[in-house]
């Protein structure tokens, strides 16, 4: 059996990605598309999975995704993501998006999101991912919800199978 991994910082795997909203990324009222948003997501998840597991890292779901408030044309997205739990080969990674006015700096939640991942090796294989270390308060409290989500999920997942099944 393999030897258990050493735990990693929750701030080990922090990114912070910032985006421009342009012409491109909008509909026709100036606001992002959420597709372009939740493309954004993932890849600011996906970095942070892969900071933590130092594999590359896919994602297996989203979920839990809000939209609170729309970004306009012009302003920066700012997203945040980290880890907030490893399992054995999954980890959830939460992510946080802001709209920022770039000439004021004011900045507002748009919206949220809890991402899947799972580490693979060479061949697309899963790998053994290292345990959090939550060292904050904030890291503590997402490092206690995130079972509770991954139990919402697997209950979810089991429904659905139940359906399929029939």
């Amino acid at each position: 059996m393999d030897e258990p991994l050493p735990p990693k910082p929750a701030r080990a795997s922090y990114v912070e990605m910032t985006e421009i909203v342009l012409p491109s990324h909008t509909n026709p009222l100036g606001t992002a598309f959420g597709g372009q948003v939740m493309a954004w997501i993932d890849i600011c998840a996906g970095i942070a999975a892969a900071r933590h597991a130092r594999r590359v890292a896919v994602t297996a779901s989203m979920d839990d995704l809000h939209f609170r408030s729309p970004l306009r044309l012009g302003e920066v997205a700012v997203l945040k993501a980290q880890v907030n739990r490893a399992w054995h080969t999954s980890m959830e990674v939460g992510v946080r998006v802001e709209a920022e006015n770039p000439l004021t700096g004011e900045r507002r939640h748009c919206s949220s999101a809890y991402l899947t991942f799972v580490a693979l090796d060479e061949h697309g294989q899963r790998v053994p991912i290292p345990p959090v270390l939550p060292e904050t308060e904030d890291e503590r409290r997402r490092y206690a919800e995130a079972e509770e989500r991954r139990r919402m999920r697997l209950e979810r997942r089991n429904l659905r199978r139940d359906v399929v099944d029939r």
